[in-house]
């Protein structure tokens, strides 16, 4: 059994969006409604369904191709906003659907280039209602190895805590051994802290372990505590905590 809450929304459970979504392609608004749903085609996070009539009817370029997917038959559908074109990224679905999603449209999330939820922007795909993610100082003593390298050890560091996925320790530069890590350019994005500054990887005994640290400068406004703070993948490292080593977790990330 995992040390961290589970996931546990069903897939295809659907719910209303409470804020205002706004996709955007091309500097031009292609959708602005506050009558979306989420559908959770996984379990990990949902995806939005939006209503028909809150896309500008003039960027929908109708295929011409019927799909029958999972959740129902849907028209296919693509994008264009003057030259910028986004060939199948839109399924219209129609009456023969789960209950609640007839006149809703699925887009492929990078065929636009921002998505919004009220004002901010939102990364990678939409939040989850049902996950909580908590960034708090902490005096438990952490420490971070590699091949019996110390990578890192604080008494302060950040604890983030997530639905569905192990605490993520998070240490002051001034604790983490850089001497071991060469950053390599890498970048994820994350709906919940946004788009990382940098990956590190660690070079010990003539072995590379690849993106094995990340950071965030400039995180979303709830994740601040973790701003320039390094953080490392327990699935590829040995942690100990209080002196007591945690094993490592099995996730997407391992």
């Amino acid at each position: 059994m995992a040390d961290y809450p589970s996931l546990l929304v069903p897939v295809d459970h659907i719910e209303p969006v409470p804020c205002r979504i706004r996709a955007v392609l091309a500097d031009r608004v292609v959708v602005d409604t506050t009558a979306a749903k989420y559908v959770w085609e996984w379990p990990s996070y949902p995806q939005y369904y939006l209503p028909l009539r809150d896309v500008d009817p003039d960027v929908l370029i109708d295929e011409k191709q019927t799909q029958r997917l999972r959740r129902g038959t849907a028209r296919l559908h693509g994008l264009a906003v003057g030259d910028v074109t986004r060939p199948a990224s839109a399924r219209v679905f129609t009456e023969q659907s789960l209950a609640g999603l007839a006149g809703m449209v699925r887009f492929d999330w990078a065929a636009m280039d921002s998505w919004f939820e009220e004002n901010e922007e939102v990364f990678v795909h939409p939040r989850c209602p049902y996950t909580r993610v908590d960034a708090l100082r902490s005096s438990r003593c952490v420490r971070i190895e590699l091949g019996g390298v110390v990578l890192a050890e604080s008494s302060s560091p950040v604890l983030v805590f997530e639905t569905g996925l192990p605490t993520r320790y998070y240490f002051d530069r001034t604790d983490v051994n850089f001497d071991r890590l060469l950053p390599n350019g890498s970048e994820t994005g994350c709906p919940y802290k946004g788009i990382t500054s940098g990956y590190w990887s660690a070079h010990i005994g003539g072995k590379v372990h690849h993106n094995v640290a990340w950071t965030y400068n400039f995180p979303t406004r709830q994740m601040l505590p973790i701003a320039g703070l390094v953080a490392f993948y327990n699935e590829h490292v040995d942690t100990f905590v209080d002196g007591v080593e945690i094993p490592r977790p099995v996730t997407h990330f391992s």
